[in-house]
């Protein structure tokens, strides 16, 4: 009865990272139609597409001292709740400011996502057995924009951008109902029921929390510069239709799911035959991040053909990283710390969003090509190996101080 309740809770986490990612990227999704209905200068589509960040990075902290505090079940389900409510009234009303406060409010909402599930995570699996649970996520993360761009265009095709995001909202909102049906599970780690969450401070503390942080800020730069630029780089520097742009990246997200699976299952498999937790995930997350960082420097050096297969084998690299970046922190922060120090880390990580596809913009505009837009990506992503092989001494749970939670 527990394996087929934690089965099922890791299918539905999987599917809320899903419509997360497809739910936050549907105003890309509608932009050129949106803009035009609604008279939206540049400068006001940049403000919406980036204001989510504005309350999804500070809520991070919020969030995840409110899921150690209160579980992270119904704050799950609340969030949830918040940003679907908040993408269906994208699709009924109009004007600039209304539109920037619903964009504030789905920040709010989805960010709880990572530190629940985090949390979900690190009470329910046990540490050598979180690569694959993780890889199901990573899935959800991979498939969630493709999907959202397709079958948001295609809604749009055929019925306008606000029954686009009248669908996406509804359908989040359908979501809770198999949440709600689920049994909450007792935690099965021992570490969950003994422990009070440590403070705020404790978290800081840890030189393992800031080495995450660092990788995951890099491995974030090098994802969020694909999310924004590689459709651009594809049609306007390679000469791809739209057509086959769409295709290419939907064939790369493909391939970022299966290795995610892969690479998961694949490490708990090693962990289980005897390596060590430390050995793997750190053997799997530099590879991954050496791997991502050579691919994305590639096409500032080569021609078209080697340029779109390193892009593509850079799909695979991605999904090598994920699984483990989740499971390192899990692991380090125990079931007793997860929420708060996956707010901290997935907060910090997200400030990339806000960097990274502006810092990119900038230098293609500086130096007229993507040259030194990929280098400095590569070069980024691979200083995230200082964070997860130098900085973190072992991935390991941490000793918390034994006393009282403190906010």
């Amino acid at each position: 009865m527990q394996k087929a309740t934690t089965v099922r809770l890791v299918a539905l986490v999987a599917l809320a990272t899903f419509l997360n990612f497809a739910d936050r990227g549907n105003l890309a999704t509608a932009a050129a139609l949106l803009k035009g209905e609604l008279r939206l200068d540049n400068t006001e589509l940049g403000i919406l597409l980036s204001a989510f960040y504005w309350t999804y990075i500070p809520a991070q902290l919020v969030s995840g001292w409110m899921i150690d505090r209160f579980g992270p079940w119904r704050i799950l389900a609340a969030g949830v709740a918040l940003w679907s409510l908040a993408t269906i009234l994208l699709g009924v009303l109009s004007g600039f400011a209304l539109l920037l406060l619903l964009r504030l409010l789905l920040g709010l909402g989805e960010s709880v996502t990572f530190p629940a599930e985090a949390k979900l995570m690190a009470q329910q699996i046990p540490p050598a057995k979180l690569g694959i649970a993780n890889a199901w996520v990573t899935v959800g993360q991979a498939l969630g924009p493709s999907a959202g761009i397709f079958i948001g265009g295609l809604v749009m095709a055929g019925h306008g951008w606000r029954t686009m995001f009248l669908l996406f909202g509804l359908v989040s909102l359908v979501w809770l109902i198999p949440w709600a049906r689920t049994q909450t599970p007792e935690p099965i780690v021992e570490e969950a029921a003994t422990l009070p969450s440590p403070s705020f401070a404790d978290i800081a503390r840890q030189r393992s929390l800031w080495g995450a942080c660092l990788g995951h800020f890099c491995c974030n730069y090098a994802l969020y510069f694909m999310f924004s630029w590689l459709p651009l780089y594809l049609v306007d520097n390679q000469g791809l239709s739209v057509t086959a742009m769409a295709r290419f990246g939907g064939l790369l997200y493909l391939g970022y799911a299966v290795s995610a699976l892969v690479s998961g299952w694949a490490a708990d498999r090693a962990i289980a035959a005897g390596a060590s937790v430390n050995r793997v995930r750190k053997t799997v997350i530099v590879l991954g991040n050496l791997g991502v960082g050579l691919c994305l420097a590639t096409p500032a050096l080569a021609n078209t053909a080697i340029s779109l297969t390193a892009l593509f084998v850079s799909g695979f690299m991605f999904g090598m990283i994920t699984p483990a970046l989740y499971a390192i922190g899990q692991t380090l922060a125990g079931p007793a710390a997860t929420g708060k120090w996956g707010g901290i880390q997935n907060g910090i990580a997200n400030f990339s969003g806000i960097i990274g596809p502006i810092a990119s913009g900038a230098i293609v505009d500086a130096t007229g090509s993507f040259v030194w837009a990929f280098i400095s990506v590569g070069v980024i992503t691979l200083a995230g190996v200082v964070g997860w092989a130098f900085i973190i001494p072992c991935v390991a749970p941490v000793a918390w101080p034994a006393r009282g939670a403190k906010i």
